[in-house]
């Protein structure tokens, strides 16, 4: 679902910047396959995307879909991620979402200890 949304919500904004020619790169072989007619789903969840999502194919004058492996596409696939968790109620854009990229692993380390001195894990059986 969190494709579908990201999905959406890109086709909603190009649409009101009057894109008529459009590639949509997506890393969701499912989401692909389904929107060009070429798999099916009887999930009643994806459904309403599905239809929506076919609806707004209407308004291009040329819309190719494209898939990318995942791992190819790491960056993508989080801003998907983060689209379907931004409540954006009657807007069809999201405020940008500033994206840095280190060349170096970022790791957390430092846990803080227990006020009764037992191990975080002492009590999961």
């Amino acid at each position: 679902m969190a494709e579908y949304e990201a999905c959406i919500l890109g086709l909603n904004m190009v649409v009101d910047m009057n894109v008529q020619e459009l590639l949509v790169i997506s890393n969701s072989d499912l989401l692909v396959h389904q929107v060009q007619g070429e798999w099916a789903t009887k999930n009643s969840k994806i459904l309403p995307y599905l239809h929506h999502l076919q609806e707004l194919r209407k308004r291009f004058t040329k819309i190719k879909f494209r898939h990318v492996p995942k791992i190819q596409n790491a960056i993508a696939d989080a801003l998907a991620t983060l689209s379907s968790m931004i409540q954006h109620p009657g807007k069809s854009y999201i405020d940008p979402i500033s994206v840095r990229i280190y060349n170096q692993l970022a790791h957390c380390a430092h846990v803080e200890e227990e006020a009764d001195g037992k191990p975080w894990f002492h009590d999961i059986k």
